[in-house]
């Protein structure tokens, strides 16, 4: 191709905006609109920046078929053959490009795709690196977890496969996204230092999680926690640190949304330390319900051990809220102990009491250091610059 081919090549791909394929197993459903949220929300901010998405969400034949959020923007459900657990996901990748790879192939025919960014190396890293062979689009991935090459959801031999197929992945796409330097610091270690990678903070939608309009209340002592009920989110350490506080704070209570394998051993463990009345699970909410919950909540707490960033801190600090995470996880990054939100030890119950105990007291700390979180959003973690950190990569990759 002549070089004045491809300048005009160029200058028409300019005028038409990039056409992007995103293809992931992550995406809000009528069921739940939270679920894929991260992928679905800087789509409208991209849109305003004159580059389109196509979406093909996937989803493999062994689970309740899914159905679009119409609230969303709008994606094509793919099922896929796959065998259940992670017996099945080393091969996964290559059934989600065997379903889809016709339907590319014609979508590419009809609107040059530019460039595809996958969501997780499986399946759906793999099934780009295979499209990217052979219809030669180039493709990005994204990393969301600390589990960057299934290590530690699949064991054994189909563990060693994953982890192999993964490295492959990384290697040979264009970029790498990482939620947070410490997701990049596991793909540098596992893939090779020569791995392209980039740092894409997740955004917050500033409008959605705003504060409440009215002060907090000295008299307010509602702790909220949002995650899956799982051992690494750390509920039972904050359980803990409410039996310690619990004679000290007489009107203290937990909410608690999410659910999951652990709640049955939680609420045990509540019974078993008479604070039983002072917990609601809330179970799955909604955006909105979420959004409400943090602004009537007095501080947000999820003393998690295995982040790699969590949506959940950004949206409680974009709302006002002072977070209480821990040490050595990916929110370290965002959050400064003490000014912007509070760090503490993972599975240190003394120090997170004596933490919420040191916000329930201070009020006017309270205050600061929700105003201090609210400002460290808006200055770098909304959804318009979460759009624009992935505009700049998109340019540089399909160019």
């Amino acid at each position: 191709m002549t070089a004045s081919a491809v300048s005009h090549d160029a200058s028409t791909s300019d005028r038409r905006g990039l056409h992007i394929l995103t293809l992931t197993p992550f995406y809000p459903t009528d069921r739940d609109d939270a679920d894929g949220c991260f992928v679905a929300e800087p789509l409208a901010a991209l849109a305003s920046m004159g580059i389109q998405n196509t979406v093909l969400a996937v989803e493999p034949i062994y689970r309740a078929r899914s159905h679009a959020n119409m609230d969303a923007p709008p994606a094509q459900w793919i099922r896929y053959c796959s065998l259940p657990g992670g017996i099945g996901l080393p091969a996964a990748g290559a059934f989600v490009y065997a379903r889809i790879v016709g339907r590319v192939r014609e979508l590419h025919q009809k609107n040059k795709i530019d460039l595809i960014h996958a969501h997780a190396p499986l399946p759906c890293g793999h099934a780009a690196m295979l499209l990217c062979s052979e219809l030669s689009i180039p493709y990005v991935v994204a990393i969301h977890g600390l589990d960057a090459f299934s290590a530690v959801q699949v064991r054994g031999k189909a563990g060693e496969w994953c982890c192999r197929i993964s490295q492959h992945v990384f290697r040979r796409a264009s970029r790498v996204i990482c939620i947070s330097e410490r997701v990049r610091q596991q793909v540098l270690e596992g893939a090779g230092a020569t791995c392209r990678t980039s740092v894409v903070y997740n955004g917050v939608n500033p409008e959605m999680f705003k504060p409440a309009p009215c002060l907090d209340s000295s008299d307010s002592r509602t702790i909220l926690s949002i995650g899956n009920l799982i051992p690494i989110k750390g509920h039972e350490s904050l359980l803990r640190a409410l039996a310690i506080l619990a004679a000290e704070f007489s009107r203290l209570s937990w909410e608690i949304i999410g659910d999951g394998p652990e709640r049955g051993r939680l609420q045990s463990l509540a019974n078993e330390f008479k604070i039983s009345e002072r917990i609601r699970f809330l179970g799955r909410q909604s955006r909105s319900q979420v959004a409400e919950a943090l602004k009537r909540c007095t501080l947000f707490a999820l003393p998690s051990r295995y982040e790699g960033l969590g949506c959940v801190y950004l949206e409680a600090m974009s709302s006002g809220k002072p977070a209480i995470a821990c040490r050595g996880q990916g929110i370290a990054e965002v959050i400064r102990d003490g000014w912007n939100g509070v760090l503490v030890d993972p599975g240190n119950d003394k120090e997170l009491a004596a933490a919420i105990a040191d916000l329930l007291h201070d009020e006017p700390r309270r205050q600061q250091i929700g105003k201090a979180s609210r400002s460290t959003i808006l200055q770098g973690f909304t959804l318009t610059q979460q759009a624009l950190n992935l505009a700049g990569i998109y340019r540089e990759c399909a160019a």
